[in-house]
């Protein structure tokens, strides 16, 4: 089973579906891998109007697979820094597509998964779900999404970024993350009428806007590529990480966690 589901439409509107349910479509590096070369193939292909990117199952997006990241801290340097430029370089690969992306946030999202939210155009969510920068819990610190997650909640990033605190559709709404959230059932229709405005205009112009705001307003440029992703494998090679991990998987509390 692909870990990366794609589907194209009779209009141009590709579906990209995080699959891997039962590991609540948590990024592993098949998964980063398959992202990555889907925006390099997708992007330049004049079939496709919109991206659409969402999660099969109940949850969007956990952020980083705990076995993936458990891997990087037993790894060697060099190891664990290729696979911080695989993500960083994954991250910047759908933010710089010239196609409008559309996220559909079907469930809950942390930690890469809210990454993956921001380097979208706009995207709507179930009203149910649930959010959270959730990596400081672990030792981590949402370093390679972190040009992404500020460009896109601005002064709101400090209210959740470093906290771990988690919040709900209507507060990710108000801090710009979401552009709506609406009734499970009203997803559907919700993400098509984010996605039917860009196939009424000129392909051509739609994406010279999108590159002409990304110079207006740039998120993240190679220096700070190569800074977040330096600031992923301090974290990955402090034992803060080592011991927050290892406490997930035993199902204790870390020793830094109060009560």
């Amino acid at each position: 089973m692909s870990e990366l589901d794609i589907t194209i439409d009779g209009r141009g509107v590709a579906t990209l579906t995080l699959n891997r349910p039962a590991k609540h479509n948590a990024l592993s590096a098949g998964l980063i891998a398959a992202l990555a070369a889907t925006a390099a193939r997708l992007g330049p292909d004049p079939a496709v109007r919109v991206l659409v990117l969402t999660g099969a199952g109940k949850s969007f997006c956990a952020g980083g697979d705990l076995d993936w990241m458990r891997a990087q801290i037993a790894a060697d340097a060099a190891a664990r820094a290729a696979e911080a430029g695989r993500l960083a370089a994954m991250l910047a690969a759908l933010d710089g597509l010239d196609k409008p992306v559309v996220g559909r946030i079907n469930g809950q999202a942390f930690g890469g998964g809210i990454g993956l939210i921001a380097v979208c155009d706009t995207a709507v969510a179930a009203a149910g779900a649930r959010f959270g920068l959730t990596e400081t819990r672990l030792g981590l610190i949402p370093a390679t999404i972190g040009p992404y997650v500020a460009a896109r909640l601005g002064p709101a990033a400090r209210r959740v970024f470093f906290s771990a605190r988690l919040f709900d559709a209507a507060e990710a709404v108000a801090m710009g993350l979401l552009a709506r959230a609406v009734p499970a059932e009203g997803l559907d229709a919700a993400v098509e009428a984010e996605v039917a405005p860009y196939l009424a205009c000129a392909p051509g112009a739609v994406a010279e806007g999108k590159r002409l705001l990304r110079r207006l307003a740039p998120a993240a440029d190679a220096a700070a590529l190569a800074e977040t992703a330096a600031a992923l494998v301090r974290r990955w090679e402090d034992p803060e990480a080592a011991e927050g991990i290892a406490a997930f998987f035993a199902g204790r509390k870390p020793a830094w966690a109060a009560g």
